[in-house]
């Protein structure tokens, strides 16, 4: 069953260059939907809306979480 909730993200700077969102849709199936962001080159956050089966948006939070970006749910 197809899951939407909407995460916060603080993203580190070691991040920059990197295409997280892309990331996102590629590797775990999953529809992101930037609602506001903002980026510099310690670091960055964004306010997603995500859309996708339970153990996509699982494994993607587990796997951003792993790469030391903070996720905080809504």
């Amino acid at each position: 069953m197809a899951r939407k909730m909407t995460i916060e993200l603080t993203i580190p700077g070691s991040f920059k260059g990197e295409p997280i969102f892309y990331f996102m849709v590629k590797n775990y199936d999953i529809i992101p939907n930037i609602i506001e962001a903002s980026f510099s080159t310690e670091m960055g956050w964004a306010i997603v809306e995500i859309q996708g089966e339970y153990e996509e948006v699982k494994s993607l939070i587990g796997f951003l979480e792993s790469k030391g970006v903070e996720v905080k749910t809504r």
